[in-house]
């Protein structure tokens, strides 16, 4: 019988920080991947963010 295995590649969402907290209308979103064996925790890179016309921070969210 064969194993079953769950991906170690999986699809994230990352949502801007100061963006949330300034309470502006819109949200600043990317997708972007993470191996899950390599980085459990939660992932937070710079981006971008059109709205503000900055880079900020970016934390993934569930």
């Amino acid at each position: 019988m064969a194993k079953k295995t769950k991906e170690a590649r999986v699809q994230v969402i990352l949502e801007c920080t100061e963006h949330k907290q300034s309470g502006m209308p819109g949200t600043s979103r990317y997708i972007s991947t993470k191996n899950r064996k390599n980085t459990p925790e939660r992932l937070e890179l710079k981006k971008y963010n059109p709205i503000l016309k900055k880079v900020t921070t970016h934390k993934e969210i569930k």
